[in-house]
């Protein structure tokens, strides 16, 4: 069943769909799927949590070395033969050796890489669905928008429920591109490809002061359209934006070089990574003229947001896998909407508490071989969810 609608720009219709109701032995089957995909992210997140311990205090570790050893420089202008294969700590403006440019639209920039962006003007679909059970069959009620929008990857309309109407060109007629400047420095050294990757900070280039570079091209702002009116696109038109990271060099428009600071290993007249003693690699960029201190404690707090990160992501998949392996009993009691629910909510309680237990045993057991007094704590204030929820059980009546 479908019913149709034109609203403006924006096209939509309604389709529904009906299924008969699973049996039984058919959910039975759906959560023996279940129960196995919940066991590999149960298993999964042991892994992760152990070894995000070992990663997080390897790299503390690797941090408080970096911190006693670096040198910072006097002059980034000169290179110090008594510094060869130490980390060394400085700081100053980019330079690039030449300007990178895109020939096709004039356009050349002084920095460490520039972007080239094409958007294409395409019809996207969008589906809002919702199920509801009728006369003994399950029924999926979708309703399908169409609207157009300028999008930087090409939308396959061939994937819509309803093509006719909605198609799409089927590549870009400009691609994307990111150019980097093959040769980066600050002062006298030569950054190193890691160094330069780190540079990423985009910024929108304004294109005010540029011509039209073709005849079937206009700017509009700071975009080039491929329209033939770019405020009443067509499905098919283009628009290309510039985005540059790493400004190297006095612009009148832009301003000056930006400045970067930089901890890695001095290798002649090269910045490359330092391997640590705990097995961790340290090639560190920040934008902007930092202190040595500053530096590290950035890096350790980078380190504390990742390893909480982490910790919650295993968590979680731990809650899920548990909750999946366990889906079972509420399938067994499906029929029966009262029972259904509380066992719904027990289930999730114990994923809860069980999931809360196991992440900080293991959490303990990772810091077991590094710090022994912090793993016993952790170790014991496992045990706190179960003890909570055992004492939440009613007792059993005296006979």
């Amino acid at each position: 069943l479908q019913q149709f609608s034109d609203t403006g720009s924006r096209k939509e219709h309604v389709k529904i769909t009906s299924e008969s109701k699973p049996g039984f032995l058919e959910r039975l089957s759906e959560t023996s799927g279940g129960m196995l995909m919940g066991l590999v992210s149960f298993l999964l997140s042991f892994y992760l949590l152990f070894t995000n311990e070992g990663r997080a205090l390897r790299t503390a570790k690797s941090l408080d070395e970096g911190l006693s050893l670096v040198v910072p420089l006097d002059s980034i202008h000169s290179v110090f033969q008594q510094n060869e294969g130490r980390l060394v700590h400085l700081a100053g403006a980019l330079s690039t050796s030449k300007p990178l440019f895109d020939p096709s639209y004039g356009l050349s920039i002084q920095a460490v890489k520039l972007k080239r962006n094409v958007e294409m003007y395409q019809w996207v679909e969008y589906e809002d669905s919702r199920e509801y059970e009728e006369n003994g069959e399950i029924k999926r009620e979708t309703k399908y928008s169409y609207n157009t929008e300028w999008k930087p990857e090409v939308v396959n309309s061939r994937n819509f429920d309803r093509e006719i109407g909605h198609k799409n060109p089927s590549a870009m007629a400009v691609e994307s591109f990111t150019a980097v400047s093959p040769n980066v420095q600050v002062g006298s050294f030569v950054l190193s490809q890691g160094l330069v990757d780190k540079i990423d900070d985009f910024k929108q280039l304004s294109l005010s002061n540029l011509e039209d570079p073709h005849a079937d091209v206009t700017r509009g702002g700071d975009y080039f359209y491929h329209s033939d009116n770019p405020r009443r696109p067509e499905v098919g038109d283009l628009r290309v934006s510039f985005f540059y990271a790493g400004l190297s060099g006095d612009d009148p428009h832009l301003g000056s070089a930006d400045k970067v600071t930089v901890i890695a290993r001095q290798q002649g007249d090269r910045l490359v990574p330092y391997h640590t003693k705990s097995g961790d690699v340290l090639q560190i960029l920040y934008a902007g003229d930092l202190s040595v201190e500053e530096v590290f404690q950035k890096e350790h707090e980078s380190n504390t947001m990742k390893t909480w990160a982490l910790r919650a992501a295993g968590w979680l998949a731990m809650f899920v896998g548990i909750s999946l392996m366990t889906r079972i009993f509420y399938t067994l009691v499906d029929w029966f909407p009262v029972i259904r629910d509380l066992v719904d909510i027990g289930l999730k309680a114990f994923a809860f508490c069980v999931a809360s237990s196991l992440s900080l045993l293991t959490i303990s057991i990772g810091w077991l071989f590094y710090r022994p007094l912090w793993a016993l704590l952790i170790g014991l204030l496992s045990v706190v969810p179960i003890v909570v929820a055992k004492s939440r059980v009613p007792p059993k009546k005296q006979q």
